[in-house]
């Protein structure tokens, strides 16, 4: 069993069965398969659910929080590659149904087919088993995400960013080195982001994600000012 069968399991959601196959077949096999549905449709629903689920979450437990960091808090927390590293928690490159040339390219771990079918799936929840059982699903996964972010108050997605920078300059994605240090109690970890094959920033934490997220935010910085 995947991990988000038991996790569906756990919070008592059942999903239509013709549903949940829908939101795990990519625009590719579809294709190849004879121009049968893809999961485009659940993913543009699965957006707007996730989108007022954690809007209506952040509204209600940050009162104090102006609309401006509510927006920079909700983008780092449904952002592509959170969806992305959700998705891989729950195995769904397990479910995918892929056409042949992303098969054969590692479909099942790209980040944006990842991050839409994380969504499809939540409109497939939706749809299944309604607004509540869509909502538990999104806080079981996102939850504790919102709150180590809203905890550091740092809420901008910095690999995103720097990506965006990449795409604009025709260079190609950032690539990241991590090492770790100390015993398994007290990991630190150092992570080196290489921009069109050069070292462009560093950043150091207790958590190999947030090395990244810092060695991102100081190439950022530094590419913004050149």
């Amino acid at each position: 069993m995947s991990a988000l069968l038991k996790q569906l399991e756990e919070l008592g959601v059942e999903v239509d069965a013709q549903l949940f196959e829908l939101s795990f077949t990519h625009r590719s096999y579809a294709y190849e398969s004879g121009g049968i549905a893809s999961n485009e449709r659940l993913e543009f629903l699965g957006d707007a659910v996730l989108q007022i689920i954690v809007t209506e979450h952040l509204y209600r437990t940050y009162p104090d929080l102006p609309e401006g960091h509510l927006a920079k808090l909700r983008a780092s927390v449904v952002s592509s590659f959170a969806l992305a590293e959700v998705a891989k928690e729950l195995e769904l490159g397990r479910h995918l149904l892929l056409g042949k040339g992303e098969l054969s390219t590692g479909g099942d771990t790209k980040t944006s087919i990842l991050a839409d079918t994380m969504e499809a799936v939540i409109g497939a929840v939706f749809l299944s088993a309604g607004r509540d059982a869509a909502a538990r699903f999104v806080h079981r996964n996102l939850e504790h995400r919102i709150a180590s972010a809203a905890a550091t108050g740092d809420y901008a997605d910095h690999k995103t960013s720097l990506q965006e920078i990449c795409a604009a300059s025709g260079w190609e994605l950032p690539r990241y080195e991590v090492t770790g240090t100390g015993p398994d109690h007290q990991r630190v970890f150092t992570a080196t982001v290489y921009v069109d094959g050069r070292p462009a920033g560093t950043g150091t934490a207790p958590s190999k994600k947030r090395a990244e997220q810092i060695a991102a935010r100081t190439a950022h910085e530094a590419l913004d000012g050149a």
